[in-house]
Formats: C-alpha cells, structure tokens, sequence
C-alpha cells in the first residue's frame, strides 16, 4: 500500500463526511486546507484529485484519536483484556491500544509501537483483505459488524503475526472517526 491509505476515490468522500459530522461548510474547509471552495467542491465530486499535501492534511483530520472519556474507557479494555487484542486507528493502522496478550508476541516493546502503524507488518492476506474493505462497506455507516478471515504469517521478528483467523470489528468513536479491534481467534 503507499505512503497514504486513502484509496484515490476516497478522499472527496471522506472530506465531505468529515464536513457533514463537523457540520463545516466548504467555505470553511477551503480555509483549512488553503484553496478556494471550488477545489472543494471539484475534490468531493470526484472532478480533481487532492494534492499530496492535502491529502495528508485530510488524513490527520480522519485519524483517530482516543481523546474523550468513552474512547479511553474503551482503550483500557484492550489494555486489561486477557485476549491477544490490539486496536488500530481504522484509516492509518497506528497502534492506540494493546493487551498484555498481544504485546507478549512483539519483539519491541510496546511503548516503541504504541502510536505507529502497523501496516509495514502486514502480510498479503491481510493487505489483500484491506483492499476489499471498500467493496464490503466497511467505511459506511452500516458497516457489516465485523470481518473474520485467515491472516497468513509474515517474516518479521518485531511483529510477527502467525496463520490464525483474525477478526476486524469497526468501532466508531466520539468524534467521528473509526478505530478498528483486530483479535486472534
């Protein structure tokens, strides 16, 4: 996958939803990302792609973040689990939450990990089932309640990941973006 997790037919999608839950209006959008409310209107419809730079800047916009109370009830329930658990940021993988269980299998301790992406580490059925998600709704408001699938291995010594069945459930946070539990079965 590249640098940037947004599919190209994404991020016009993505930035109209961020306005709609934030109630911004393009005007305002064209204001936080520098360009006029037209590039706005033209990046939502499809008609022109994001610069890489904006499409960074939406990226920081939809990452998640555990910064009110429930979403940090929720990390400590990963973090007190008894499973292998982890919880990732949805769009960008980085690490927000992990149990015991899961960080047992890590090579690096977990505070190195805790805020970076996992993604490096995936194996191919893994980036192969990321690359469905759009097909299977996954970023819709009635999103299918989880995903369950055979992850393969992979060769890394930091993060190994071994054949097992793997579960994706995505969790809406309070702010609107998506954290993703991913458990071993």
């Amino acid at each position: 996958m590249p640098d940037t997790l947004l599919q190209p037919s994404l991020p016009g999608i993505a930035l109209r939803r961020w306005r709609v839950l934030h109630r911004v209006k393009q005007s305002h959008a064209a204001e936080l990302f520098k360009v006029t409310q037209s590039t706005i209107s033209r990046w939502e419809s499809g008609v022109q792609a994001m610069d890489p730079e904006a499409h960074r800047q939406l990226e920081t916009l939809l990452s998640a973040r555990l910064d009110s109370a429930a979403d940090q009830a929720l990390a400590r329930l990963v973090t007190e689990s008894a499973r292998p658990v982890h919880l990732v940021c949805d769009l960008t993988h980085r690490l927000l939450a992990c149990s015991p269980a899961r960080a047992a299998q890590f090579a690096s301790p977990l505070s190195d990990l805790l805020g970076q992406s996992l993604w490096r580490f995936a194996t191919a059925e893994i980036q192969h089932k990321e690359s469905l998600l759009d097909d299977t709704g996954w970023r819709e408001v009635q999103a299918p309640p989880a995903l369950e699938f055979l992850t393969g291995s992979n060769d890394s010594a930091r993060v190994p990941i071994q054949p097992s069945l793997c579960r994706w459930t995505r969790i809406a946070l309070s702010d609107g973006t998506a954290a993703r539990l991913v458990e071993t079965l």
